[in-house]
């Protein structure tokens, strides 16, 4: 039996499976309790119990992993939340009804915030699994442990689940939710850890059943043969061997030159990007600088930051986005106030015109940082939604020192206007995954439309086709930098559309360098139009597959 799903990288895996168990089920609403201070009592010390725990495995997990459960520690003890199921169980309700009510309120306000803030539900949600776990005493939700090495099954993942993997047990991920842009995905892709995501038929799958999972295919073989296992060890051994290989300049196959970059979000990134082999930095995230500030960093505070990062790449090209925040990702200097529907409000360029004295500072920083390193500065404005915001942000960065500005595009408008964009911009990078959500009229972070959130659909690829042409008419470059860059499928067929680099989390690197180095420009080009002539973005991705298949034949 062969299952089938969204592949994430290109590895291979094979071994038994083991479930994740089910969330637990919803606790009874008409519950009553007969001592309403030894109840209050017991919650409280669950919620701090809780807290401990995450902050111990956070500890022992260190890197980004620890950010996120220290994160998910302060959710269990906020004031807000505590008050919240303390005044529930004073009115009536168990501890875990409580906890469940006041978390799950508090879940639906951060989904409709959108962006940063909704990305935040997923983790609350498993706080308050555990704390109702904690209260009715059965075990966490959470990765199965196991002293052997396993293929993890899951609906989905939540994010601190995913960053504490244990890569020495769990051989691979199938989760039945999902697509290519989830937290699952993105966390999978920069942990090396084989992922098929969106997989219809997981549930069907047993614990202890032998499966065959290829990412670059997005198939798993269930139940395979002595023959079929002994062709995917064989198959894991080469990619092992391609893993090691010597690091070059990305290239096509016929020596077209093709950008590698690598995704970063500080100087912490930079040094482990270079070491994978980045080319350079095609998306520096500034805004993880502000999200925690209360007041806008500093010049001299950004300056410094900048230069850390700008010194791992000395004369290499490093793209710098301004500060992409906003209504999605609320700062109590910048914007703190509710919108309706965050995700198409005040954001990106949109928000930094409003406060125009941080997009200065910000500038300022970045043209002193450029100044005294080495590295070929680029810069570039978040959400550009027509020519007439390239020129402001064009000329403001020229203004005050920078020497290749740039825009983002990560909008419909941007892309069919890119020609006139480009009549200001010295280059553009496109931002797959909100052009994904903003083409299809599909959030990103909302797993209802996860299925439409796939930057393969044609939709998607005619408008990437568009900048493409753009950027050949005018002499400039095309960069790549959401995850569909990722890809190493797709990042064929950007390339054939138009891309002159490609951009992505450093851990991908290796898997698109060697997959770029399999086709020729004309064979590129092909896959490009093979998949725009598709309906649907699995038609698509079959129809770039069926040549590469035809190629390799």
């Amino acid at each position: 039996m062969r299952l089938s799903g969204i592949g994430v990288g290109r590895a291979v895996a094979t071994g038994p499976v083991r479930r994740m168990p089910d969330p637990l089920p919803e606790p009874p609403e008409h519950e009553t309790v007969a001592d309403q201070d030894a109840e209050v009592a017991r919650t409280r010390s669950a919620l701090q119990q809780v807290a401990a725990e995450l902050t111990e495995r956070g500890a022992r997990a260190g890197g980004d992993a620890k950010n996120v459960l220290d994160a998910q520690a302060l959710m269990a003890e906020d004031p807000t939340l505590v008050d919240d199921v303390i005044a529930r169980i004073e009115n009536g309700r168990t501890g875990q009804r409580a906890v469940h009510e006041a978390f799950f309120e508090f879940q639906v306000m951060l989904v409709g915030l959108g962006g940063y803030m909704a990305e935040r539900a997923t983790d609350l949600g498993d706080v308050a699994q555990r704390v109702i776990a904690r209260l009715t005493g059965v075990p966490a939700p959470g990765v199965p442990e196991s002293d052997t090495p396993f293929v993890l099954v899951a609906r989905d993942l939540a994010p601190a689940d995913t960053a504490l993997l244990d890569l020495d047990k769990v051989l691979a991920l199938l989760t039945r939710d999902g697509g290519p842009t989830s937290h699952t995905a993105i966390l999978a892709r920069a942990r090396s850890i084989p992922a098929i995501v969106g997989v219809g038929d997981a549930d069907s799958l047993r614990d202890g059943q032998q499966v065959i999972v290829n990412a670059g295919t997005g198939a798993i073989d269930v139940d395979p043969t002595d023959q079929e296992v002994a062709e995917a060890k064989a198959l894991i051994e080469e990619r092992r061997a391609a893993a090691n290989a010597p690091i070059t300049p990305g290239a096509l196959g016929d020596g077209t030159k093709v950008q590698l970059l690598a995704n970063i979000g500080g100087a912490k990134d930079a040094a482990k990007a270079a070491e994978l082999g980045a080319e350079g930095v095609g998306l520096f995230r500034t805004e993880f600088l502000f999200l925690d500030s209360k007041s806008a960093p500093t010049v001299q505070q950004q300056k410094e930051q900048y230069v850390a990062a700008l010194k791992a790449f000395p004369g290499k090209k490093v793209v710098v986005r301004a500060l992409d925040a906003g209504a999605d990702k609320p700062l109590a200097f910048l914007n703190d106030s509710e919108e309706e529907n965050p995700a198409l409000g005040l954001r990106g360029l949109r928000v930094l015109r409003e406060h125009e004295d941080i997009l200065r500072e910000q500038l300022t920083a970045l043209a002193e940082a450029g100044a005294e390193t080495e590295a070929d500065l680029w810069v570039m404005a978040p959400m550009v939604s027509e020519p007439e915001e390239s020129e402001y942000f064009v000329a403001l960065a020229r203004e005050l020192g920078i020497k290749v500005p740039g825009v983002m595009v990560e909008v419909p408008s941007a892309a069919l206007l890119a020609e006139q964009i480009l009549e200001s911009a010295d280059f553009v990078s496109i931002g797959t995954n909100d052009l994904t959500q903003y083409t299809l009229a599909a959030d990103r972070l909302l797993g209802t439309v996860a299925g439409f959130q796939d930057p393969w659909h044609p939709a998607v690829l005619r408008l990437v086709a568009e900048v493409g042409r753009a950027g050949r008419a005018a002499g400039k470059s095309v960069g790549i930098c959401g995850e569909a860059a990722a890809d190493p499928g797709l990042a064929v067929v950007l390339v054939g559309l138009g891309a002159t680099s490609l951009s992505m989390t450093p851990a991908a690197l290796a898997d698109v360098r060697a997959e770029l180095l399999t086709v020729t420009k004309e064979q590129a080009e092909a896959r490009a139009k093979a998949a725009l002539g598709a309906s649907s973005a699995a038609g698509a991705r079959a129809a770039a597959a069926a040549l590469a298949e035809t190629a390799a034949a």
